[in-house]
C-alpha cells in the first residue's frame, strides 16, 4: 500500500507567522465565541441544511473575525470559511488550483455548542493546491491547541506556550478499537448494516465535533475516526494531525485524501496495520 496524505518536507508556515496564527485564534475565541457559550438567545440559532445543522451568531462572528485577520496577514491566499461557502459553495471549485489556501470552520460543534455542551472547537487549515500542510484543532474551553505542519511532528500546544508531542495509539484488532462513526451521515441505505459492525468493537461512538474526535485519535486517546461527509473545513486539520502524529489516512477505496474532495469516505486510524483492518470491514460502504 502507498503512503497517502503526502507532505512536502517543508513547513508553510515560519514559526513567527504560526504563533500569530495560535494568538488570533485565542483572540477569535475570547471575542466571538466563549462570551457567547450558553447566552445565545433564540433568535442567535439558525438552520442551514436542517434542523441538525445549526449556525450561530458565535459562527458568523468568529468567521468574519478570522477571515479579516488572516486575509490581511496573507493577501494572496484563498479563504474558505464554512459559513461563506454554505452561501456561495462554488468558492470550494478552486481549492485545487490555489496555491495556498486557508479553511476555517469557525465553531466545530456548533449543535453541541448551542446546547450548552462544552465540547466544540475552532479549526483551521492550510492547503496547498488541496493538500493539507498545516493544521490547527483548538479548545476554547482548555485554551489548548494540537498543531501539525508539513515536516514536523502534531504537537499539544498548551498555555505559556508549553508544548509536547502526541502520537497516536498502538492500534490492534478490530475488537479491541475504540472510533468514531457519525452514524447519521452514512447514507441510509448502508446505515443499518453499518450499525451492525458496532458490537465488534471496544467502543464506538460519535462526538457530534470533528475537533475533538480528530484530537481523541491524535492524541492517542482513540483509535480511528470514519467520516461520511467530507467538507473542507471538517476534515484537513484532523487529517494532517493524525499523518504526522504517526496515523495513516486515506480514502476508504485507498485513494490520497485531499482537501477538495466532497465524496466519499475517509479513514483514519492509529496505523496503516489497522487502517487496513477497519477498510476491510467498511468496504460494503464503497461496494
Amino acid at each position: 500500500m502507498t503512503d497517502h496524505l503526502p507532505m512536502p518536507v517543508t513547513a508553510p508556515l515560519t514559526l513567527a507567522q504560526r504563533a500569530q496564527v495560535l494568538n488570533l485564534v485565542r483572540r477569535t475565541a475570547r471575542a466571538e465565541i466563549l462570551p457567547r457559550f450558553r447566552k445565545l438567545s433564540a433568535h442567535e440559532v439558525t438552520t442551514k441544511t436542517g434542523v441538525h445543522d445549526l449556525v450561530t451568531e458565535a459562527d458568523k462572528g468568529a468567521e468574519a473575525m478570522l477571515t479579516r485577520a488572516l486575509q490581511a496577514m496573507f493577501p494572496h491566499a484563498l479563504i474558505v470559511g464554512e459559513e461563506h461557502a454554505s452561501a456561495h459553495p462554488e468558492i470550494v471549485e478552486k481549492i485545487a488550483e490555489a496555491e495556498m489556501c486557508i479553511t476555517i470552520d469557525p465553531v466545530d460543534g456548533t449543535w453541541n455548542y448551542a446546547k450548552g455542551l462544552p465540547l466544540f472547537g475552532v479549526m483551521l487549515s492550510i492547503l496547498r493546491f488541496g493538500t493539507p500542510v498545516y493544521g490547527l484543532l483548538y479548545d476554547p474551553m482548555v485554551n489548548d491547541f494540537i498543531t501539525a505542519a508539513a515536516g514536523h511532528p502534531a504537537e499539544l500546544v498548551m498555555p505559556r506556550n508549553l508544548r509536547r508531542p502526541v502520537q497516536t495509539s498502538a492500534g490492534g484488532a478490530v475488537e479491541d478499537l475504540v472510533g468514531f462513526v457519525p452514524l447519521a451521515l452514512v447514507p441510509e441505505p448502508k446505515r443499518g448494516e453499518m450499525a451492525a459492525t458496532f458490537p465488534r468493537f471496544a467502543r464506538v461512538t460519535s462526538l457530534r465535533c470533528a475537533c475533538h474526535e480528530a484530537r481523541m485519535v491524535a492524541s492517542g486517546h482513540a483509535d480511528f475516526v470514519l467520516y461520511g461527509k467530507l467538507t473542507p473545513w471538517d476534515q484537513p486539520a484532523g487529517a494532517i494531525a493524525i499523518r504526522q502524529a504517526g496515523g495513516h489516512v486515506a480514502m476508504l477505496d485507498g485513494s490520497d485524501y485531499r482537501a477538495d474532495r466532497t465524496q466519499g469516505f475517509l479513514l483514519a486510524a492509529a496505523n496503516e496495520e489497522t487502517w487496513t483492518r477497519l477498510r476491510d470491514l467498511f468496504g460494503f460502504l464503497i461496494e
